[in-house]
């Protein structure tokens, strides 16, 4: 069978028993469950969650209920190479596959870090095999081995489509990566930025940090380096990898501002 850990919501491959550790939660970037290890089936999970689908800024917002794991939302975009899942859901659900459907289907998953990665395969067998585009840097970080998985990683931009790419960043984890919507959802062109940039709560900035849940930092080189990256990109809005999480308008002077005060700080 699947195993899904309760912690973070990764999904491992079709053993027979469950493993004996989850590789993400004992890195230092994730925690234990201060109950230990315990481990849950994508069946049980479609018992005990559903998926919360609204409409949010011209996508689909989709969380589950009640919070599960990590917590992060999965959208769904409406690009111009067709609707693209911005990061996974640890469960699928029939009614959920039914919403996408009749917006259209799916082209395509893409994903910013290990720590969403969740059921991806999942997702992906439930829209008859659509691609999972993950960056290769964090390959040994999969922990459910699926034939739909694109690895990329010649250069640091993957275009998907007319106006919509990968973006590899780094930081967080080294194939950490955020999606750039040139024109979309609105005209200004949105940042959808995972982890690799954290939205803060008061909604005006984001930060940096190798682990957010045990307070580590990142240091100030890989912060140069994702404002390098990001430089000469076009946004209005910043997507975060919660719901609500994001900053809308003024995004681009908002993470440029971030930059700055952030490398003060550790400068």
């Amino acid at each position: 069978m699947d195993f899904i850990c309760e912690t973070c919501g990764t999904q491992y491959g079709q053993i027979a028993a469950p493993p004996d550790r989850c590789m993400i939660c004992e890195d230092e970037r994730q925690y234990v469950g201060w109950d230990g290890q315990r481990w849950t089936s994508h069946k049980s999970l479609q018992q005990r969650l559903s998926i919360r689908i609204e409409p949010y800024r011209g996508m689909m917002a989709l969380t589950t209920q009640p919070a599960f794991a990590i917590g992060q939302r999965a959208l769904l975009l409406p690009t111009a190479a067709g609707n693209v899942l911005w990061e996974a859901l640890p469960v699928v659900t029939d009614d959920a596959v039914a919403r996408i459907r009749e917006a259209g289907g799916l082209a395509m998953i893409a994903i910013s870090h290990p720590h969403f990665y969740s059921a991806m395969a999942e997702w992906s067998a439930a829209f008859g095999n659509v691609p999972i585009y993950l960056n290769a840097a964090d390959r040994d970080w999969v922990g459910r081995r699926d034939a739909n998985i694109v690895y990329w990683g010649e250069g640091d931009r993957l275009v998907l489509g007319e106006g919509i790419s990968l973006i590899r960043c780094g930081g967080h984890f080294d194939g950490s990566t955020i999606l750039h919507w040139a024109d979309g959802p609105t005209a200004g062109g949105a940042l959808f930025s995972g982890d690799t940039l954290q939205v803060t709560q008061d909604r005006r900035r984001v930060s940096f940090m190798y682990s957010y849940p045990n307070l580590i930092p990142l240091d100030r080189r890989s912060v140069e380096v994702i404002r390098q990256r990001l430089s000469g990109l076009r946004f209005d809005d910043v997507y975060g990898y919660a719901r609500e999480r994001d900053i809308i308008g003024d995004g681009r002077a908002a993470v440029d501002r971030s930059f700055g005060s952030y490398l003060d700080v550790v400068g």
